[in-house]
């Protein structure tokens, strides 16, 4: 019989660093899960993917148990990896930081793939494009 879902907990953590401080600490704690337990597992799983940000999806089951997701860390934060920025621009309009080549936001678009509604990689690609853009980041062929 399939356990029956209380709630989904969603929280961006850096891979490696997961710790019962906020916000893990309370956003677990409110739901009675053992923090200091999900913090080795997430670590565990995390320690491969260096200082990233990596985006997870905590589903917690109503007799306290949980299982965990790890998506693809977010468009924005593969971005400035790519490229070496330290953040976007406050005004992307006017403001541009950065420019980034069409070989590297399909790289970008192939590990985003799996968390992306887009049919092919083409599709993929305009999503980055348009995440760039907002950042201030220039596309160059």
């Amino acid at each position: 019989m399939a356990k029956k879902v209380k709630t989904i907990i969603k929280l961006q953590i850096p891979a490696g660093k997961a710790n019962p401080a906020p916000p893990v600490g309370p956003a677990l704690g409110q739901h009675g899960l053992n923090i200091a337990e999900f913090c080795q597992k997430f670590n565990a799983a995390t320690q491969d993917r260096g200082g990233d940000v990596v985006p997870c999806e905590i589903s917690v089951y109503e007799d306290r148990s949980y299982d965990f997701i790890l998506k693809v860390s977010p468009a924005s934060a593969l971005i400035k990896k790519a490229i070496n920025l330290k953040k976007g621009s406050g005004k992307p309009l006017t403001d541009k930081v950065g420019e980034i080549t069409k070989a590297q936001l399909k790289e970008i678009a192939e590990k985003k793939m799996p968390d992306l509604n887009a049919n092919d990689i083409d599709a993929a690609m305009k999503i980055m494009a348009g995440t760039a853009r907002q950042m201030g980041v220039e596309v160059v062929d």
